[in-house]
């Protein structure tokens, strides 16, 4: 009968030759969970000012809707009030829908820079990955050669 080869010692061998360097792959998780970790940030901050500036809308919608809705003498002034009220609703829905594009605009803002700086990150840590897998790989050949 033939006998087979090992693969297993071959396979040590092998992957013995060429080391694993983990070190690049934890920064990576790092930097990664680091540009979660801002984002969120940034996310949670747009979420809290759009709340708040939901919250004042309403608030001031309701204390217009309470002027409106007071009894009137002369049912003239009744469609005065729904003439206001409609103005008045008019004239904030267009501020609040400003003030939110400028909370959309502040999240573009942040978040554009925060890309940005990540990808300048990974860029670096990726070369500097290379280089040393590079080093280790010609380290490992030439010994590999010499024996």
């Amino acid at each position: 009968m033939a006998k087979t080869q090992d693969f297993s010692a071959i396979m040590k061998d092998f992957m013995g030759a060429f080391p694993v360097d983990t070190s690049a792959m934890e920064d990576a998780f790092k930097t990664q969970a680091t540009l979660g970790e801002k984002l969120s940030a940034v996310a949670i901050d747009a979420a809290a000012k759009s709340t708040d500036l939901s919250t004042k809308w309403t608030k001031d919608t309701l204390t217009k809707m309470a002027e409106m809705s007071k009894a009137k003498t002369e049912p003239a002034d009744y469609a005065k009030s729904m003439t206001d009220f409609a103005s008045a609703c008019a004239e904030m829905s267009a501020e609040h829908m400003a003030a939110y594009a400028e909370i959309a605009k502040k999240v573009q803002a942040d978040t554009v820079e925060l890309m940005m700086a990540a990808g300048k990150d990974m860029t670096e840590e990726a070369s500097a990955a290379v280089q040393k897998a590079t080093k280790d790989a010609t380290a490992a050949a030439k010994k590999a050669a010499a024996k």
